[in-house]
């Protein structure tokens, strides 16, 4: 899967936390929010910084929703419920515990979630 169909793929699953997802389609959407956040901040620094800064709140805002899905669905994939994405709120460690998990593998095969 590519960062096109990645992108695709998780703004189509804009809030369906069922299924799966593969760690490409997870981290191309990472790579593609990353990208998008760079391009705003270095159009705030070049011109008035008030405007890429609203877009950068809107973008924000549009993204929650499809990364919590597709954080969801990549849980899924290791048969893991997704309220393991809670996980982040547990200070210093959750954080790093929840990046080692969307690294890691899914399970091969169909699993409670899907195949």
């Amino acid at each position: 899967m590519g960062i096109a169909e990645a992108v695709t793929t998780c703004f189509s699953k804009y809030v369906n936390f069922q299924g799966r997802a593969k760690r490409s389609e997870y981290w191309w959407f990472q790579l593609f929010i990353v990208i998008v956040y760079v391009v705003l901040l270095v159009l705030g620094s070049v011109m008035d910084p008030s405007i890429p800064m609203i877009l950068l709140g809107i973008f924000g805002l549009a993204i929650i929703l499809p990364t919590l899905a597709v954080s969801v669905r990549r849980l899924h994939d290791q048969d893991k419920s997704g309220w393991w994405v809670l996980i982040t709120f547990v200070p210093a460690i959750g954080g790093i515990w929840f990046l080692v998990l969307m690294c890691l593998g899914g399970t091969p095969g169909p699993n409670r979630f899907g195949a």
